[in-house]
């Protein structure tokens, strides 16, 4: 699997109307659901008075981790359109939210699908979007002794350093590196003796 995927940049809005009632749309990056936890409890507290505050999303190159939830409207309708839309532009670390202030005149099944679709879509299409690189953090543990070596496998590789401990005897390095490249970084750096090498899950 290629751990190239696609998602948004940054949030965005969108915006639906049908028969008074109007369908608020936000499209929004994420990274974890203790994120997308604290969002949809923010969100509801806003809109609190809102008839339905329905959403979905996606996790994980391998967008195994989602989720549809029709918030109070009849199953199938709000939550699985919503995911439609993110799936059909094949992103993932991405919340849809779609707030339904009712206008007095029930949708019916097929009309709460249309909308729900229309509000999610109107969203995406506002957002930017975007490839990023499945990452992998690598901590490299070593003496100072091998402090330069270290370092100048760190700029011919042009690493991205996350966090770095360095003083006169230990050293640590945390690195960001893209998920393809772990293998061949480790046996590059294990050729530097004393140096120990940890794989975060990060």
């Amino acid at each position: 699997m290629s751990d190239i995927y696609r998602t948004i940049a940054s949030r965005a809005e969108g915006m639906y109307k049908d028969k008074g009632s109007k369908f608020l749309s936000f499209a929004l990056p994420v990274e974890n659901v203790e994120e997308i936890k604290k969002i949809l409890k923010d969100f509801q507290h806003q809109y609190h008075d809102a008839r339905h505050v329905c959403y979905a999303y996606v996790l994980g190159n391998e967008k195994k981790d989602w989720r549809a939830n029709d918030a109070g409207e009849p199953s199938g309708t709000a939550g699985r359109p919503i995911l439609r839309q993110i799936n059909t532009l094949n992103l993932t670390n991405v919340l849809v939210i779609v707030v339904r202030y009712f206008g007095g005149i029930l949708l019916g099944t097929s009309g709460l699908i249309h909308a729900y679709s229309e509000a999610a879509s109107d969203a995406l299409n506002h957002a930017e979007i975007i490839e990023k690189t499945v990452q992998c953090h690598l901590k490299i543990s070593f003496d100072f002794l091998q402090l330069n070596s270290i370092m100048k496998i760190i700029k011919e590789q042009k690493l991205q350093v996350v966090v770095q401990e360095i003083d006169n005897e230990k050293c640590s390095i945390e690195l960001a590196v893209a998920q393809h490249e772990v293998s061949d970084l480790i046996k590059i750096i294990q050729n530097i003796s004393g140096t120990e090498i940890e794989v975060l899950n990060r």
